[in-house]
């Protein structure tokens, strides 16, 4: 059964980068047809899809964060990262690491339990 575990730093300061990752265990990250995904949700508001890495290495992201967002990740470790610069108190989110698949459409397969990040000086 595959688990995603989400770690970093819960407070980060306004204007500096923020840097989560993923680790995924249970399944590898490069079968084929797994998008490994990060979701956000602000508090009070809904879910908000951020962006992903697809099991070739491909990478997706939501236009309204793609000037500041970049999706890596680490096969050797079985684990991916989000890095979200220039971060304002509007990034304030419970953020998530989840898994689509893909069989002609995508669905959720799984995510992790999230992990509070704080923008604040």
């Amino acid at each position: 059964q595959v688990q995603l575990q989400e770690s970093g730093p819960g407070l980060v300061k306004p204007s500096q980068t923020l840097s989560l990752t993923c680790t995924v265990s249970g399944g590898s990250i490069t079968t084929n047809y797994y998008y490994w995904s990060w979701i956000r949700q602000p508090p009070g508001k809904g879910l908000e899809w951020m962006g992903a890495i697809a099991y070739s290495g491909s990478t997706y992201y939501s236009p309204s964060i793609k000037s500041r967002t970049s999706i890596s990740r680490d096969t050797s470790k079985n684990q991916f990262t989000l890095q979200l610069s220039s971060v304002t108190p509007e990034d304030t989110a419970v953020y998530y690491c989840a898994r689509f698949d893909y069989s002609g459409s995508y669905y959720l397969h799984s995510w992790g339990q999230g992990t509070q990040v704080t923008v604040s000086s």
